[in-house]
């Protein structure tokens, strides 16, 4: 398993996986239209975006592409795993890169209806900060911190 930074030459297949992953995670509750839009060309330019930004973007390979992860000082976000490859453990391993990758202590938003992610990111010892944002009625955004001392 290698993770690298993403670079030019390697942002279109990044974007790909961002894109494919992002569609399959949103799929349940979004609506097709919106799901569509997130296709690789418009996901590498949010890539970009951040990159130009200052966050770091990384790429799992296994030996194939199957996952990204950015980070922007402390914070942690896009992290993805192509649903093919879900369960092998590489979201356990993009997630302990970044932590390693924070300028300070390591946080992230996940949305109030991925439990999957909230698994995962508990059992590293994320903790809610109690801070969320309302995106509908339903659906909102929740932070969590690394707590110090229980990451796995």
């Amino acid at each position: 398993m290698k993770i690298t930074a993403v670079d030019e030459k390697s942002l279109d297949t990044a974007a790909r996986i961002h894109a494919r992953s992002w569609q399959e995670s949103h799929r349940s509750f979004c609506a097709p239209d919106f799901i569509a839009l997130h296709t690789p060309e418009r996901q590498r330019k949010y890539l970009s975006n951040k990159m130009v930004r200052g966050a770091q973007v990384y790429l799992l390979a296994d030996p194939e592409p199957a996952g990204i992860v950015s980070v922007a000082g402390s914070l942690i976000e896009d992290l993805y795993v192509l649903p093919e490859c879900q369960n092998r453990g590489y979201g356990s391993a993009l997630l302990a890169f970044a932590v390693n990758k924070c300028a300070g202590a390591p946080t992230l938003w996940i949305l109030n209806n991925n439990d999957g992610a909230r698994r995962l990111y508990e059992r590293y010892g994320f903790r809610p900060t109690g801070k969320a944002h309302a995106l509908s009625e339903t659906l909102r955004e929740i932070e969590f911190v690394l707590m110090t001392g229980e990451n796995g």
